[in-house]
């Protein structure tokens, strides 16, 4: 049993396909079943279940899959430690997150670390949702995922950093533009801009609108929310969504204006890792420099206003 068959099982066990981990390891299906087979052999029991569409793991195979992706994180993350240790102020910073969230959430802090430690490699991998994030801050030598917190997640510390107001966007002269506030009751006849529904936040967002009583409509359903704002600009939608950080609200001028509604809970953001108290020196640092930047520019001064306008996104 090695190290090597231990990762490609791990790769296979979330994957659920032997092909998909050979395309990614640019390797045939028989070497990945080889290194399956060879931990079964030593184990002495079946560790996967072929299905008509890819494979699952056994219970077996459940148990040592766990076992070996804890086992498999700790080492990764030793080995970064000794590897800034050697390298010092030349290391790299290896953060997930959506594809949106660097310009408005990092965007300041990225500057700053980056005129502290030159030459630090700040390296980002995009995906889609909090739940993509965790899978690849898990099954990746990544330090660092930048999400919307939710439920808690097994072998993932989650970690608080700011909490976002909801503000409704919708373009300048419509007539819930004029408001200097939206109550939720306000949203039960209006169609909205649908979140992504697996995101957690638009979980979050129809969770909270329901714990009130409401149920909006929908129009039309997005990836992001940049997307939700462009549309609302546009005149093509109303949007529920968070008061993000580096918006521009220059007065009354532009197409959009955002609304606050109070009422709805704020949607908390922040930090995941595997263990903080393991977390390479650069990667916490650079957690710290984000959640510094963030803090100093508080949402409530800059949405305390009853009206506001943001550029195009």
């Amino acid at each position: 049993m090695t190290l090597d068959d231990l990762r490609v099982f791990v790769a296979v066990c979330r994957a659920g396909s032997l092909s998909a981990v050979a395309r990614d390891l640019t390797c045939t299906q028989s070497a990945v079943s080889q290194h399956v087979k060879r931990l079964e052999r030593e184990t002495g029991v079946s560790l996967l279940e072929r299905q008509p569409r890819g494979v699952v793991p056994t219970p077996a195979g459940r148990l040592l899959c766990e076992a070996a992706a804890d086992g498999i994180a700790g080492l990764d993350l030793a080995l970064r430690r000794l590897g800034d240790l050697v390298n010092g102020e030349s290391g790299s910073v290896r953060i997930t997150t959506g594809g949106t969230t660097v310009r408005h959430f990092m965007a300041e802090a990225i500057v700053s670390f980056r005129r502290r430690h030159p030459k630090v490699s700040l390296e980002f991998q995009t995906e889609s949702s909090s739940r993509g994030c965790f899978d690849a801050l898990i099954a990746s030598n990544l330090d660092l995922a930048w999400i919307t917190l939710g439920a808690p997640v097994r072998g993932i510390e989650q970690r608080p950093v700011v909490e976002l107001p909801w503000v409704l966007a919708v373009r300048a002269g419509d007539p819930l533009a004029a408001r200097s506030r939206v109550e939720v009751s306000d949203l039960a006849d209006v169609r909205l801009v649908r979140l992504p529904p697996n995101s957690t936040s638009g979980g979050r967002l129809d969770a909270a609108l329901a714990a009130l009583g409401v149920r909006a409509g929908s129009d039309t359903s997005v990836a992001d929310w940049d997307t939700a704002l462009l549309l609302a600009e546009l005149g093509l939608g109303r949007a529920v969504v968070p008061a993000l950080p580096g918006l521009p609200v220059p007065g009354d001028e532009g197409p959009l204006r955002l609304v606050p509604i109070p009422a709805l809970p704020p949607l908390p953001v922040g930090w995941a890792v595997r263990r903080w108290d393991a977390l390479p020196p650069l990667a916490r640092t650079f957690a710290d420099t984000v959640a510094r930047t963030l803090r100093a520019d508080d949402p409530d001064e800059r949405h305390s206003t009853g009206r506001h306008s943001a550029g195009r996104h």
